[in-house]
């Protein structure tokens, strides 16, 4: 079987799975309606999903890389790169790009997850507005469908974060409020220590403090520090413009006697293209 053959029997494959797991995943998610196309091939055989949900306004996109060589039956961990922008904003640079350009899913054998959201990512639920339901997207919709669809390890130990700034504190936020769910996460010059929603465009995204300190991760760490002390689950690396919040939250992690692997620099650009991401990922996975 040619390359090329191989490749069509694969995404042939694919959209039998979301054909077949469509019924599962609504329910799965209650009554609430989700629409999820078949997968659209990008550049770099970057799978493409549209996706329309009560949890965000219009509709958003979860883009998939896998491993270019794989075998039958074969599972794979699943990297979730978290965006720090809405939709499929580029500000902060391109984190599919950074991905391929490292081949970090070849490398590392990682299926490499690209979610977008409608609004600005904080990863919460606003207390109110049904449309910003950033963590219940994530979990309830993004997550099943990568599992049902794609040969992913649907265990915790499969599940990895990985994130900067807004996102990096998604991606520690998420483990903390759901560390049964996800196993590890990375995070690089995110501001960790922040104590009210506003700064960053907080505000419309958590609504109101009550809400915020649900998602605080101060907090959440002083919460889950037993859980989080027999091996390094949280990776801290580097900073471009959040170096004091970074020593500070190592140094909270440390009084806690939280495992987690920390480097204090270098400094890089504020970018998801200014070279952290590979350290951040190998770091992850040596420590495993």
């Amino acid at each position: 079987m040619t390359h090329d053959q191989h490749r069509a029997l694969l995404l042939s494959g694919m959209t039998t799975l979301l054909v077949l797991h469509q019924a599962v995943l609504e329910s799965v998610i209650a009554d609430e309606k989700v629409s999820i196309s078949t997968a659209q091939q990008e550049k770099h055989e970057v799978q493409l999903h549209t996706v329309a949900s009560p949890y965000q306004a219009g509709e958003t996109q979860i883009r998939i890389l896998l491993p270019r060589e794989r075998k039958p039956d074969e599972k794979f961990k699943v990297l979730y790169v978290l965006p720090v922008e809405a939709g499929n904003g580029q500000r902060w640079g391109d984190p599919v790009a950074e991905v391929v350009k490292h081949d970090l899913h070849n490398q590392h054998r990682l299926i490499c997850v690209f979610p977008t959201f409608s609004a600005l990512p904080w990863y919460a639920d606003h207390p109110h507005d049904l449309t910003i339901r950033q963590e219940s997207y994530f979990i309830k919709v993004v997550v099943p469908i990568v599992e049902q669809a794609y040969p992913a390890d649907a265990t915790p130990g499969g599940r990895l974060l990985v994130g900067f700034s807004k996102s990096g504190y998604g991606a520690y936020s998420l483990l903390l409020r759901h560390p049964k769910l996800f196993s590890q996460a990375a995070s690089w010059d995110a501001p960790l220590m922040v104590a009210q929603p506003n700064k960053y465009g907080m505000g419309p995204i958590f609504g109101t403090q009550e809400n915020f300190e649900k998602y605080r991760v101060t907090s959440l760490l002083k919460k889950r520090a037993l859980l989080l002390q027999k091996s390094p689950r949280l990776i801290l690396t580097g900073y471009g413009g959040f170096q004091q919040q970074h020593t500070a939250v190592h140094a909270l992690m440390d009084e806690l006697k939280i495992k987690h692997l920390y480097r204090n620099g270098p400094k890089r650009e504020h970018s998801w293209n200014s070279g952290w991401l590979p350290e951040a990922v190998g770091l992850m996975l040596e420590s495993r």
